[in-house]
């Protein structure tokens, strides 16, 4: 398989349109050169304007029919057992680090009707296949990362809240630029909800993570 630059990941979930995304978060889609479908997340590929490169999963969403019709359009289909240990956006997930991807983002993974899989999307941002590789869970209202000790920019809209979460243990040695609530080598414990509601106040916000992970997560501004 060729090396993507940027791999996009359409997932079961919710998927709104591109416009709302565009307006939200603007730059989103900018190299995207692989489209990746996992199961019923190939349904969302026409709204947005966008081809299927490639399709995985179980076929328990999308169907009988709706593989046939990615076959007669020549998308290659990778179909897993119903039984299987990785979930379809796992599976997806794998073929965006066998692509060598630089940048990964994943549509269709928040918000759905079964709280246990947004969760597991948001457990796969810790995936050590991803490490070095920017990848995020975005849709209209939010987007998450995963961002490890180094320096990190926190860009966006002015007015965005900016939610700062420790991943598997305390984070410590945080300090953050553009941010109302300012941290100056700073610790969040596990557990605390301390990082919750911050607000950026400049376009070029920054964090420095001294150890351990945060889980970052931006809530769209009102437009």
């Amino acid at each position: 398989m060729t090396t993507a630059a940027h791999v996009l990941i359409l997932a079961d979930g919710a998927v709104p349109a591109a416009d709302e995304l565009d307006r939200a978060w603007p730059g989103w889609s900018d190299g995207v050169d692989l489209v990746v479908a996992a199961d019923g997340g190939a349904r969302h590929a026409a709204a947005l304007g966008r081809r299927i490169d490639r399709w995985v999963g179980d076929g328990d969403s999308l169907g009988a029919a709706g593989l046939a019709e990615l076959r007669a359009a020549g998308v290659p289909v990778a179909l897993a057992p119903v039984d299987k240990d990785e979930s379809d956006t796992e599976l997806a997930m794998a073929v965006a680090i066998e692509a060598a991807a630089g940048r990964v983002t994943i549509l269709g993974a928040l918000g759905g009707a079964r709280v246990d899989h947004s969760l597991a999307n948001v457990w796969l941002l810790a995936h050590p296949g991803l490490e070095g590789r920017p990848t995020c869970l975005l849709d209209a209202a939010a987007r998450i990362r995963l961002l490890a000790a180094g320096s990190h920019a926190l860009g966006g809209r002015v007015g965005d809240l900016v939610s700062l979460f420790p991943f598997g243990g305390d984070a410590t040695g945080l300090t953050t630029q553009g941010l109302r609530y300012r941290l100056a080598d700073d610790r969040l414990r596990l557990g605390s909800t301390r990082g919750l509601s911050n607000v950026r106040d400049a376009a070029g916000a920054s964090l420095i993570v001294g150890s351990g992970r945060v889980l970052v997560v931006e809530i769209a501004a009102t437009l």
